[in-house]
Protein backbone atom coordinates (compact mmCIF):
# COMPACT_ATOMS: atom_id res chain seq x y z
CA UNK A 1 0.00 0.00 0.00
CA UNK A 2 2.68 2.24 0.95
CA UNK A 3 4.57 1.59 -2.21
CA UNK A 4 1.57 2.14 -4.36
CA UNK A 5 0.83 5.31 -2.64
CA UNK A 6 4.32 6.29 -3.03
CA UNK A 7 4.33 5.40 -6.67
CA UNK A 8 1.12 7.24 -7.30
CA UNK A 9 2.47 10.21 -5.53
CA UNK A 10 5.63 9.76 -7.46
CA UNK A 11 3.64 9.58 -10.62
CA UNK A 12 1.80 12.62 -9.58
CA UNK A 13 4.98 14.29 -8.78
CA UNK A 14 6.38 13.22 -12.08
CA UNK A 15 3.29 14.46 -13.82
CA UNK A 16 3.55 17.72 -12.07
CA UNK A 17 7.20 17.83 -12.83
CA UNK A 18 6.51 17.39 -16.52
CA UNK A 19 4.05 20.32 -16.62
CA UNK A 20 6.23 22.77 -14.70
CA UNK A 21 8.75 23.58 -17.41
CA UNK A 22 5.98 24.77 -19.72
CA UNK A 23 4.42 26.98 -17.11
CA UNK A 24 7.82 28.54 -16.27
CA UNK A 25 8.54 29.42 -19.96
CA UNK A 26 5.29 31.32 -20.45
CA UNK A 27 5.78 33.14 -17.24
CA UNK A 28 9.29 34.10 -18.26
CA UNK A 29 8.15 35.42 -21.68
CA UNK A 30 5.54 37.65 -20.14
CA UNK A 31 7.75 38.97 -17.41
CA UNK A 32 10.68 39.57 -19.89
CA UNK A 33 8.53 41.68 -22.23
CA UNK A 34 7.24 43.68 -19.32
CA UNK A 35 10.78 44.19 -18.14
CA UNK A 36 11.83 45.28 -21.62
CA UNK A 37 8.98 47.73 -21.82
CA UNK A 38 9.77 49.15 -18.44
CA UNK A 39 13.55 49.36 -19.04
CA UNK A 40 14.57 53.14 -19.65
CA UNK A 41 18.26 52.62 -20.09
CA UNK A 42 17.98 52.50 -23.91
CA UNK A 43 15.89 55.67 -24.07
CA UNK A 44 18.69 57.73 -22.58
CA UNK A 45 21.09 56.45 -25.18
CA UNK A 46 18.75 57.32 -28.05
CA UNK A 47 17.95 60.76 -26.64
CA UNK A 48 21.62 61.42 -26.10
CA UNK A 49 22.32 60.50 -29.70
CA UNK A 50 19.58 62.79 -30.98
CA UNK A 51 20.68 65.64 -28.73
CA UNK A 52 24.27 65.20 -29.81
CA UNK A 53 23.24 65.51 -33.44
CA UNK A 54 21.14 68.62 -32.71
CA UNK A 55 23.96 70.19 -30.72
CA UNK A 56 26.35 69.39 -33.52
CA UNK A 57 24.06 71.16 -35.99
CA UNK A 58 23.64 74.17 -33.69
CA UNK A 59 27.36 74.45 -33.12
CA UNK A 60 27.95 74.13 -36.84
CA UNK A 61 25.36 76.81 -37.57
CA UNK A 62 26.98 79.07 -34.95
CA UNK A 63 30.33 78.57 -36.61
CA UNK A 64 28.83 79.45 -40.00
CA UNK A 65 27.10 82.53 -38.59
CA UNK A 66 30.31 83.62 -36.85
CA UNK A 67 32.24 83.29 -40.10
CA UNK A 68 29.50 85.23 -41.89
CA UNK A 69 29.49 88.04 -39.32
CA UNK A 70 33.25 88.36 -39.48
CA UNK A 71 33.30 88.51 -43.26
CA UNK A 72 30.31 90.84 -43.33
CA UNK A 73 31.87 93.33 -40.88
CA UNK A 74 35.10 93.38 -42.86
CA UNK A 75 33.24 93.86 -46.13
CA UNK A 76 31.15 96.77 -44.86
CA UNK A 77 34.21 98.42 -43.31
CA UNK A 78 36.13 97.92 -46.56
CA UNK A 79 33.34 99.49 -48.62
CA UNK A 80 33.10 102.45 -46.24
CA UNK A 81 36.85 103.04 -46.47
CA UNK A 82 36.79 102.68 -50.25
CA UNK A 83 34.02 105.18 -50.96
CA UNK A 84 35.46 107.71 -48.51
CA UNK A 85 38.89 107.40 -50.12
CA UNK A 86 37.35 107.87 -53.55
CA UNK A 87 35.36 110.87 -52.36
CA UNK A 88 38.48 112.46 -50.95
CA UNK A 89 40.25 111.75 -54.24
CA UNK A 90 37.57 113.71 -56.06
CA UNK A 91 38.29 116.64 -53.77
CA UNK A 92 42.02 116.61 -54.41
CA UNK A 93 42.53 115.41 -57.99
CA UNK A 94 40.47 117.98 -59.86
CA UNK A 95 37.40 115.74 -59.98
CA UNK A 96 39.08 112.96 -62.00
CA UNK A 97 36.45 110.23 -61.76
CA UNK A 98 38.56 107.43 -63.23
CA UNK A 99 41.27 107.99 -60.63
CA UNK A 100 38.65 108.12 -57.87
CA UNK A 101 37.21 104.73 -58.91
CA UNK A 102 40.70 103.28 -59.08
CA UNK A 103 41.34 104.55 -55.56
CA UNK A 104 38.13 102.92 -54.32
CA UNK A 105 39.12 99.55 -55.79
CA UNK A 106 42.58 99.70 -54.25
CA UNK A 107 41.20 100.50 -50.80
CA UNK A 108 38.59 97.76 -51.03
CA UNK A 109 41.10 95.14 -52.10
CA UNK A 110 43.55 96.10 -49.38
CA UNK A 111 40.88 96.13 -46.68
CA UNK A 112 39.58 92.66 -47.62
CA UNK A 113 42.93 90.89 -47.86
CA UNK A 114 42.51 89.21 -44.46
CA UNK A 115 38.83 88.46 -44.98
CA UNK A 116 37.65 84.85 -45.14
CA UNK A 117 37.38 83.44 -48.62
CA UNK A 118 34.15 84.54 -50.28
CA UNK A 119 32.51 83.71 -53.57
CA UNK A 120 30.84 85.86 -56.21
CA UNK A 121 32.29 89.15 -54.95
CA UNK A 122 30.65 91.69 -57.29
CA UNK A 123 31.22 94.83 -55.21
CA UNK A 124 31.99 97.78 -57.50
CA UNK A 125 32.09 101.57 -57.33
CA UNK A 126 30.82 104.45 -59.45
CA UNK A 127 30.75 108.24 -59.35
CA UNK A 128 27.18 109.54 -59.27
CA UNK A 129 25.15 112.71 -58.57
CA UNK A 130 26.90 114.90 -61.11
CA UNK A 131 30.32 113.88 -59.86
CA UNK A 132 29.67 114.70 -56.23
CA UNK A 133 29.27 111.22 -54.73
CA UNK A 134 30.80 107.75 -54.89
CA UNK A 135 28.37 104.85 -54.66
CA UNK A 136 29.08 101.18 -53.91
CA UNK A 137 26.98 98.43 -55.49
CA UNK A 138 27.10 94.63 -55.69
CA UNK A 139 27.43 91.90 -53.08
CA UNK A 140 29.51 88.93 -51.98
CA UNK A 141 28.65 85.51 -50.51
CA UNK A 142 30.35 83.17 -48.08
CA UNK A 143 30.11 79.35 -48.07
CA UNK A 144 28.40 77.57 -45.13
CA UNK A 145 30.06 74.15 -44.57
CA UNK A 146 27.69 73.18 -41.74
CA UNK A 147 24.44 74.84 -42.76
CA UNK A 148 24.89 73.17 -46.13
CA UNK A 149 23.51 70.00 -44.46
CA UNK A 150 20.24 71.89 -44.04
CA UNK A 151 20.24 73.04 -47.66
CA UNK A 152 21.77 76.48 -47.08
CA UNK A 153 24.90 76.57 -49.22
CA UNK A 154 25.93 80.23 -48.84
CA UNK A 155 24.94 83.51 -47.18
CA UNK A 156 25.05 87.02 -48.75
CA UNK A 157 27.22 89.48 -46.84
CA UNK A 158 25.04 92.52 -47.57
CA UNK A 159 21.30 93.03 -47.59
CA UNK A 160 19.84 92.28 -50.97
CA UNK A 161 17.84 95.53 -50.85
CA UNK A 162 21.06 97.53 -51.20
CA UNK A 163 20.34 99.38 -47.96
CA UNK A 164 23.87 98.67 -46.75
CA UNK A 165 25.65 99.89 -49.86
CA UNK A 166 27.81 102.77 -48.68
CA UNK A 167 27.82 106.12 -50.44
CA UNK A 168 30.25 108.93 -49.80
CA UNK A 169 28.71 112.28 -50.56
CA UNK A 170 30.42 115.60 -51.08
CA UNK A 171 28.03 118.02 -49.48
CA UNK A 172 28.44 121.75 -49.07
CA UNK A 173 25.99 122.09 -46.23
CA UNK A 174 22.63 120.38 -45.86
CA UNK A 175 23.48 116.82 -44.90
CA UNK A 176 26.92 117.93 -43.80
CA UNK A 177 25.30 120.42 -41.39
CA UNK A 178 27.08 123.48 -42.72
CA UNK A 179 25.90 126.81 -44.11
CA UNK A 180 27.81 128.14 -47.08
CA UNK A 181 28.18 131.63 -48.57
CA UNK A 182 30.18 131.99 -51.80
CA UNK A 183 30.96 135.17 -53.73
CA UNK A 184 32.10 134.35 -57.26
CA UNK A 185 33.87 137.18 -59.10
CA UNK A 186 33.78 136.67 -62.88
CA UNK A 187 35.82 138.59 -65.43
CA UNK A 188 33.73 139.90 -68.36
CA UNK A 189 36.36 142.27 -69.72
CA UNK A 190 36.87 142.56 -73.47
CA UNK A 191 39.76 140.08 -73.54
CA UNK A 192 37.35 137.31 -72.53
CA UNK A 193 35.95 137.52 -76.07
CA UNK A 194 38.85 135.55 -77.47
CA UNK A 195 37.76 132.18 -78.82
CA UNK A 196 35.41 130.29 -76.51
CA UNK A 197 36.73 131.83 -73.29
CA UNK A 198 33.46 133.46 -72.26
CA UNK A 199 31.48 130.26 -72.82
CA UNK A 200 34.13 128.22 -71.01
CA UNK A 201 33.77 130.53 -68.01
CA UNK A 202 29.99 130.25 -68.08
CA UNK A 203 30.15 126.45 -68.19
CA UNK A 204 32.66 126.31 -65.33
CA UNK A 205 30.71 128.73 -63.12
CA UNK A 206 27.36 127.03 -63.78
CA UNK A 207 28.91 123.67 -62.94
CA UNK A 208 30.08 125.04 -59.60
CA UNK A 209 26.56 126.31 -58.84
CA UNK A 210 25.15 122.87 -59.62
CA UNK A 211 27.49 121.31 -57.10
CA UNK A 212 27.42 123.78 -54.24
CA UNK A 213 23.73 124.73 -54.16
CA UNK A 214 21.65 121.81 -52.93
CA UNK A 215 17.92 121.28 -53.12
CA UNK A 216 16.75 121.31 -49.51
CA UNK A 217 17.58 124.65 -47.88
CA UNK A 218 15.30 124.20 -44.88
CA UNK A 219 17.92 123.34 -42.27
CA UNK A 220 21.18 124.60 -43.73
CA UNK A 221 21.65 127.01 -46.61
CA UNK A 222 24.11 127.27 -49.46
CA UNK A 223 24.10 130.63 -51.24
CA UNK A 224 26.11 132.05 -54.13
CA UNK A 225 26.66 135.64 -55.22
CA UNK A 226 27.75 136.39 -58.80
CA UNK A 227 29.99 139.46 -59.18
CA UNK A 228 30.76 140.27 -62.83
CA UNK A 229 33.33 143.00 -63.43
CA UNK A 230 35.23 144.68 -66.22
CA UNK A 231 36.35 148.31 -66.00
CA UNK A 232 33.78 148.87 -63.26
CA UNK A 233 31.06 147.06 -61.33
CA UNK A 234 27.33 147.42 -61.87
CA UNK A 235 25.52 147.32 -58.47
CA UNK A 236 22.50 145.04 -58.02
CA UNK A 237 19.65 146.00 -60.33
CA UNK A 238 16.93 146.16 -57.67
CA UNK A 239 17.30 148.45 -54.69
CA UNK A 240 16.28 146.80 -51.42
CA UNK A 241 13.06 148.05 -49.86
CA UNK A 242 13.41 151.25 -47.85
CA UNK A 243 16.48 152.55 -49.66
CA UNK A 244 15.49 156.02 -50.81
CA UNK A 245 16.70 156.89 -54.27
CA UNK A 246 17.74 153.37 -55.11
CA UNK A 247 20.84 151.41 -54.24
CA UNK A 248 23.21 153.32 -56.49
CA UNK A 249 22.54 156.67 -54.84
CA UNK A 250 22.94 155.07 -51.42
CA UNK A 251 26.31 153.72 -52.43
CA UNK A 252 27.55 157.04 -53.75
CA UNK A 253 26.74 158.96 -50.58
CA UNK A 254 28.23 162.46 -50.37
CA UNK A 255 31.52 163.46 -51.91
CA UNK A 256 34.36 165.07 -49.99
CA UNK A 257 34.27 168.86 -49.43
CA UNK A 258 36.90 169.28 -52.13
CA UNK A 259 34.23 168.32 -54.61
CA UNK A 260 30.63 169.36 -54.94
CA UNK A 261 28.02 168.15 -52.48
CA UNK A 262 26.79 165.56 -54.92
CA UNK A 263 28.16 163.77 -57.92
CA UNK A 264 27.30 165.79 -61.03
CA UNK A 265 25.68 164.16 -64.04
CA UNK A 266 28.55 165.22 -66.28
CA UNK A 267 32.16 166.33 -65.94
CA UNK A 268 34.54 167.84 -68.42
CA UNK A 269 38.10 166.67 -68.94
CA UNK A 270 40.34 168.06 -71.66
CA UNK A 271 37.32 169.62 -73.33
CA UNK A 272 35.64 166.22 -73.42
CA UNK A 273 32.41 165.47 -71.64
CA UNK A 274 32.14 162.46 -69.38
CA UNK A 275 28.81 161.26 -68.06
CA UNK A 276 28.10 159.58 -64.73
CA UNK A 277 27.16 155.96 -65.31
CA UNK A 278 25.07 153.46 -63.36
CA UNK A 279 28.29 151.73 -62.34
CA UNK A 280 30.91 152.37 -59.67
CA UNK A 281 34.67 152.39 -59.52
CA UNK A 282 37.00 152.24 -56.55
CA UNK A 283 36.43 153.74 -53.11
CA UNK A 284 38.36 156.91 -52.28
CA UNK A 285 37.61 157.20 -48.58
CA UNK A 286 39.62 156.02 -45.59
CA UNK A 287 37.62 152.78 -45.88
CA UNK A 288 38.93 152.16 -49.41
CA UNK A 289 40.04 148.59 -48.65
CA UNK A 290 37.52 147.72 -45.95
CA UNK A 291 34.05 146.19 -46.11
CA UNK A 292 32.36 149.18 -44.45
CA UNK A 293 28.92 149.80 -45.89
CA UNK A 294 28.67 152.87 -48.07
CA UNK A 295 27.65 156.04 -46.26
CA UNK A 296 28.91 159.38 -45.07
CA UNK A 297 32.66 159.65 -45.72
CA UNK A 298 32.56 156.05 -46.89
CA UNK A 299 31.30 156.70 -50.36
CA UNK A 300 31.69 154.83 -53.61
CA UNK A 301 33.03 156.69 -56.64
CA UNK A 302 30.74 156.63 -59.67
CA UNK A 303 32.37 155.69 -62.93
CA UNK A 304 32.35 158.42 -65.58
CA UNK A 305 32.69 157.49 -69.24
CA UNK A 306 32.32 159.14 -72.62
CA UNK A 307 28.68 158.67 -73.52
CA UNK A 308 27.65 157.47 -70.06
CA UNK A 309 27.78 153.72 -70.75
CA UNK A 310 29.19 151.37 -68.10
CA UNK A 311 32.09 149.16 -69.03
CA UNK A 312 30.16 146.27 -67.51
CA UNK A 313 27.04 145.54 -69.61
CA UNK A 314 23.53 145.61 -68.15
CA UNK A 315 23.52 141.80 -68.01
CA UNK A 316 26.44 142.02 -65.58
CA UNK A 317 24.70 143.56 -62.58
CA UNK A 318 25.84 142.00 -59.31
CA UNK A 319 23.68 139.15 -58.05
CA UNK A 320 23.63 139.17 -54.22
CA UNK A 321 23.63 135.91 -52.30
CA UNK A 322 20.95 133.52 -53.49
CA UNK A 323 20.09 129.83 -53.28
CA UNK A 324 17.93 130.04 -56.41
CA UNK A 325 19.94 127.80 -58.70
CA UNK A 326 17.85 128.68 -61.75
CA UNK A 327 18.33 132.43 -61.24
CA UNK A 328 22.05 132.05 -60.58
CA UNK A 329 22.64 130.03 -63.73
CA UNK A 330 20.51 132.43 -65.75
CA UNK A 331 22.68 135.29 -64.51
CA UNK A 332 25.85 133.44 -65.49
CA UNK A 333 24.56 132.32 -68.89
CA UNK A 334 23.38 135.86 -69.71
CA UNK A 335 26.76 137.53 -69.20
CA UNK A 336 28.17 139.58 -72.07
CA UNK A 337 31.51 141.29 -72.58
CA UNK A 338 32.61 144.68 -71.28
CA UNK A 339 35.77 146.80 -71.35
CA UNK A 340 38.84 147.02 -69.11
CA UNK A 341 39.97 144.99 -66.10
CA UNK A 342 39.43 146.78 -62.79
CA UNK A 343 40.15 143.67 -60.75
CA UNK A 344 40.35 145.53 -57.45
CA UNK A 345 36.79 146.79 -57.88
CA UNK A 346 35.50 143.29 -58.60
CA UNK A 347 37.43 141.97 -55.60
CA UNK A 348 35.91 144.62 -53.35
CA UNK A 349 32.37 143.72 -54.39
CA UNK A 350 32.99 140.03 -53.79
CA UNK A 351 34.00 141.13 -50.28
CA UNK A 352 30.86 143.24 -49.80
CA UNK A 353 28.55 140.41 -50.82
CA UNK A 354 29.97 138.35 -47.91
CA UNK A 355 30.12 141.16 -45.36
CA UNK A 356 27.47 141.38 -42.61
CA UNK A 357 28.12 145.14 -42.53
CA UNK A 358 26.10 145.42 -45.74
CA UNK A 359 22.95 143.95 -44.22
CA UNK A 360 21.37 147.40 -44.04
CA UNK A 361 21.30 147.42 -47.84
CA UNK A 362 21.26 143.72 -48.66
CA UNK A 363 18.35 142.48 -46.63
CA UNK A 364 16.39 139.24 -46.28
CA UNK A 365 17.86 136.21 -47.99
CA UNK A 366 20.54 138.39 -49.62
CA UNK A 367 22.00 139.29 -46.24
CA UNK A 368 25.29 137.60 -45.26
CA UNK A 369 25.51 136.23 -41.73
CA UNK A 370 27.99 137.51 -39.18
CA UNK A 371 31.63 136.60 -39.47
CA UNK A 372 32.65 133.45 -37.57
CA UNK A 373 29.07 132.25 -37.26
CA UNK A 374 29.21 128.58 -36.14
CA UNK A 375 28.70 126.02 -38.89
CA UNK A 376 29.10 128.66 -41.59
CA UNK A 377 31.81 129.02 -44.20
CA UNK A 378 32.43 132.16 -46.28
CA UNK A 379 34.33 131.74 -49.54
CA UNK A 380 35.45 134.14 -52.27
CA UNK A 381 36.34 132.83 -55.73
CA UNK A 382 38.17 135.41 -57.86
CA UNK A 383 38.53 134.64 -61.57
CA UNK A 384 40.32 136.79 -64.17
CA UNK A 385 41.99 136.34 -67.53
CA UNK A 386 44.50 139.15 -67.36
CA UNK A 387 46.42 141.83 -65.53
CA UNK A 388 44.43 144.28 -63.41
CA UNK A 389 44.97 147.54 -65.26
CA UNK A 390 42.02 149.89 -64.76
CA UNK A 391 41.84 152.52 -62.00
CA UNK A 392 40.11 155.87 -61.37
CA UNK A 393 40.96 159.28 -60.10
CA UNK A 394 39.15 161.01 -57.25
CA UNK A 395 36.55 162.48 -59.61
CA UNK A 396 35.58 159.19 -61.22
CA UNK A 397 37.57 159.61 -64.42
CA UNK A 398 39.43 156.56 -65.65
CA UNK A 399 43.13 156.94 -64.93
CA UNK A 400 44.15 156.41 -68.53
CA UNK A 401 42.24 159.62 -69.34
CA UNK A 402 43.23 161.83 -66.40
CA UNK A 403 46.65 160.45 -65.64
CA UNK A 404 45.86 160.61 -61.94
CA UNK A 405 45.30 157.65 -59.66
CA UNK A 406 42.88 158.46 -56.86
CA UNK A 407 44.23 155.98 -54.34
CA UNK A 408 47.83 156.21 -55.47
CA UNK A 409 48.11 152.45 -55.95
CA UNK A 410 47.77 150.07 -58.86
CA UNK A 411 44.69 147.94 -59.35
CA UNK A 412 46.75 144.86 -58.49
CA UNK A 413 48.10 146.37 -55.25
CA UNK A 414 44.62 147.47 -54.19
CA UNK A 415 43.21 144.01 -54.94
CA UNK A 416 45.83 142.32 -52.77
CA UNK A 417 45.09 144.77 -49.93
CA UNK A 418 41.37 143.96 -50.15
CA UNK A 419 42.12 140.23 -50.24
CA UNK A 420 44.12 140.57 -47.06
CA UNK A 421 41.15 142.19 -45.34
CA UNK A 422 38.95 139.29 -46.45
CA UNK A 423 41.41 136.76 -45.07
CA UNK A 424 41.56 138.70 -41.80
CA UNK A 425 37.82 138.09 -41.50
CA UNK A 426 38.26 134.35 -42.09
CA UNK A 427 36.96 134.44 -45.65
CA UNK A 428 38.63 131.67 -47.58
CA UNK A 429 39.94 133.07 -50.88
CA UNK A 430 40.37 130.97 -54.03
CA UNK A 431 41.77 132.49 -57.23
CA UNK A 432 41.62 131.25 -60.83
CA UNK A 433 43.80 132.72 -63.56
CA UNK A 434 42.59 131.92 -67.07
CA UNK A 435 44.90 131.93 -70.09
CA UNK A 436 47.40 134.22 -68.40
CA UNK A 437 50.32 132.95 -70.45
CA UNK A 438 53.56 134.33 -69.09
CA UNK A 439 52.02 137.41 -67.45
CA UNK A 440 53.82 137.08 -64.15
CA UNK A 441 52.25 140.23 -62.72
CA UNK A 442 48.77 138.77 -63.15
CA UNK A 443 49.89 135.40 -61.82
CA UNK A 444 51.48 136.98 -58.74
CA UNK A 445 48.42 139.13 -58.04
CA UNK A 446 46.11 136.13 -57.93
CA UNK A 447 48.60 134.03 -56.01
CA UNK A 448 49.00 136.74 -53.36
CA UNK A 449 45.25 137.11 -53.07
CA UNK A 450 44.63 133.40 -52.42
CA UNK A 451 44.51 132.09 -48.87
CA UNK A 452 47.43 129.80 -49.70
CA UNK A 453 49.19 128.32 -52.74
CA UNK A 454 46.84 125.32 -52.89
CA UNK A 455 43.94 127.70 -53.53
CA UNK A 456 45.53 129.53 -56.47
CA UNK A 457 44.75 127.96 -59.87
CA UNK A 458 46.16 128.78 -63.28
CA UNK A 459 44.12 127.36 -66.17
CA UNK A 460 45.54 127.50 -69.69
CA UNK A 461 42.40 126.43 -71.54
CA UNK A 462 38.67 125.84 -71.16
CA UNK A 463 38.99 122.26 -69.92
CA UNK A 464 41.45 123.30 -67.23
CA UNK A 465 39.19 126.18 -66.21
CA UNK A 466 36.24 123.82 -65.75
CA UNK A 467 38.46 121.43 -63.80
CA UNK A 468 39.62 124.28 -61.54
CA UNK A 469 36.08 125.41 -60.72
CA UNK A 470 34.98 121.82 -60.10
CA UNK A 471 37.99 121.22 -57.88
CA UNK A 472 37.10 124.29 -55.82
CA UNK A 473 33.49 123.15 -55.56
CA UNK A 474 34.60 119.76 -54.31
CA UNK A 475 37.17 121.18 -51.90
CA UNK A 476 34.66 123.44 -50.20
CA UNK A 477 32.39 120.44 -49.80
CA UNK A 478 32.13 118.41 -46.62
CA UNK A 479 32.63 114.68 -47.11
CA UNK A 480 30.24 112.39 -45.25
CA UNK A 481 29.11 108.79 -45.42
CA UNK A 482 25.58 107.63 -46.00
CA UNK A 483 24.01 104.19 -46.39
Amino acid sequence: MSRIWVERNTSASASVGKQQPGLEKGSRDRSGFASFVQDTAGDVAILFGLMTMAMFMLIGAAVDVGRWLNARDQTIAAIDAAVLAAGRALQTNGGNQADAIKMAKVYYQQATKSRLVVKNDSVSFSVVDNGTAVQATGNAEINTPFMRLAGINELPLLKLTGAEHSKSVLAVGGNAELNLEIAMMLDVSGSMGSGSKLQDMKDAAADLVDIVVWQDQSAFTSKVSVVPFSGDVRPPEKAPAGVVGGLLNSLLGSVTPALSSSWPATRTLSNKTYTKTACVGERMSTEKYSDAVAGTNKFMTPAYTRGGACSTPATGAVQPLSSDKTALKAKINGLTLGGGTAGHVGTAWAYYMLSPKWNSLLTGKMAPVAYNTPKTSKIAILMSDGEYNYTYDSKGFPTDASGSNGNGASSAAQAVAICQQMKNNNIEVYTVGFDLGGNQTAINTLRNCATDASKAYNADNGDELKAAFRDIALKVSQLYLTK
